[in-house]
């Protein structure tokens, strides 16, 4: 194809160049020689002298221009390696659809009109392309508002953020719960930490810390509270120090049950008395009435779906009674009624509780123990990642940002608009724990 800039094709112009651009190189110990100078000068100019004269030149004279050239590059017969390394002419193949608009730059404007014609003088206006479920609501700018108006209706009105959070952890090491059995080898690891590996009571008090610092990396700007195998009064006290801090912000609970029984059908759990050789049980609406509402449970405990059980009966009777209000409550649970911790030793014994807070290094485990190169493996790789997970600029936070972009288009597609703006954009520790759920599950 033809494209006449200046009054010679293009082609040529670039054979030419790069032929004068290697023929002006030299390389010491090689000798030039004057004729192969003059037959390949003489030769160039006499081929553009005639493009030059005809712009309209069929592609037989272009054939013999082009043959021209090459002869006249392989008339030099000398003793020494040649130092010019001709290259072929640069022939820019296209359909007709592709030259359809003008040159983008003006007449005597730097830089290559070749190049900058393919650059669009408009740019493309976006197609937002989404499900009648998804339009189903009114723009929340006014007319004549600053802003636009399609992105400022996906921000929920009412922002919610977690203010404090309950960490109670029944551990009691080197002790087993009575009405599971475990397997040999079996799970030891709590948040990445082996609590046989010191004395108990150092083990238990890193484990917490640790859990204390996973969630913070979650939500920095909240309030920690962690306490170790409580008694009931404990628990209390708690639950309402909580609640009195955060006032009308959401309270999160977490409690791990490792090392106790399993819940009762009644959704009970289970801690201890002040000298730890019994288990006493909480109920679950005594536990709710201390941290009211809003508020989000995490229980990491065997028959965890018992305690779920009760609460939606604790919720239907609230709702039924008209002098109670409406309660704003979430609730992850590890298991269902029926089924008790996983007891594998290739992970964590709080399976449930890693995939909430740390999802990337759990993500990361779980693949290699089940890659076609398990064997080859180094496991500890995964513990030396690099950076936090809440910045994108380490290795760390541009996995979590692909993370999150992936369990954030599932839910997208699954949850209808007012869950999912609920869950996912509500509430910034609630979204990053839904989304680490969608791992867990």
């Amino acid at each position: 194809m033809d494209d006449h800039r200046g009054g010679f094709p293009i082609w040529m112009a670039l054979g030419d160049f790069m032929a004068s651009r290697f023929s002006q190189s030299t390389v010491p110990g090689v000798p030039s020689q004057s004729h192969h100078d003059d037959s390949t000068s003489s030769s160039s100019s006499s081929s553009a002298a005639a493009a030059t004269t005809n712009d309209d030149a069929d592609f037989a004279n272009r054939r013999d221009s082009e043959a021209a050239i090459a002869s006249s590059c392989g008339n030099y017969t000398g003793n020494a390696a040649t130092s010019m390394a001709y290259l072929p002419q640069t022939v820019v193949l296209c359909e007709l659809r592709h030259d359809a608009f003008e040159p983008a730059v003006p007449a005597g404007s730097s830089g290559s009109g070749l190049v900058s014609k393919w650059r669009p003088k408009d740019r493309v206006s976006f197609n937002f392309i989404c499900e009648l479920r998804h339009d189903a609501f009114e723009p929340a700018v006014p007319a004549g508002s600053s802003g636009s108006g399609l992105v400022s209706k996906w921000r929920p009105k009412d922002r919610m953020k977690t203010g404090c959070v309950a960490l109670v952890l029944c551990l009691n090491i080197s002790v087993d719960p009575p009405d599971v059995l475990k397997i040999s080898p079996c799970a030891r690891m709590e948040c990445w930490i082996d609590p046989f590996s010191m004395a108990p009571q150092k083990a238990l008090e890193s484990i917490g810390k640790t859990l204390s610092s996973q969630y913070d990396s979650w939500q920095p700007k909240a309030c920690y509270k962690c306490q170790l195998d409580l008694t009931v009064d404990e628990v209390k006290k708690l639950c309402t120090t909580s609640r009195r801090y955060a006032k009308s912000e959401r309270v999160l609970f977490h409690y791990n049950g490792h090392v106790v029984p399993k819940s009762t059908p009644n959704g009970e759990i289970w801690v201890f008395n002040k000298s730890y050789t019994q288990y006493i049980p909480l109920a679950i609406n005594e536990l709710d009435s201390w941290l009211k509402t809003p508020s989000i449970y995490v229980f990491d405990c065997s028959a965890a779906g018992l305690i779920v059980n009760s609460f939606i009966e604790l919720h239907k009777w609230s709702a039924s009674n008209s002098s109670v209000s409406q309660r704003d409550c979430i609730l992850l649970a590890a298991c269902e009624a029926h089924e008790t911790l996983p007891q594998s030793a290739e992970f964590l014994a709080d399976v449930f509780t890693s995939c909430l807070t740390t999802p990337i290094k759990m993500a990361l485990r779980w693949f290699c123990t089940r890659s076609l190169f398990c064997e080859s493996l180094d496991y500890s790789l995964v513990d030396k990642i690099p950076g936090r997970p809440n910045d994108r600029k380490t290795l760390l936070g541009e996995l979590n940002w692909i993370f999150t972009a992936v369990t954030n288009t599932i839910a997208w597609n699954v949850l209808p608009y007012d869950l999912f703006q609920r869950l996912f954009r509500q509430d910034l520790l609630v979204a990053s724990l839904f989304q680490n759920f969608l791992l867990a599950e």
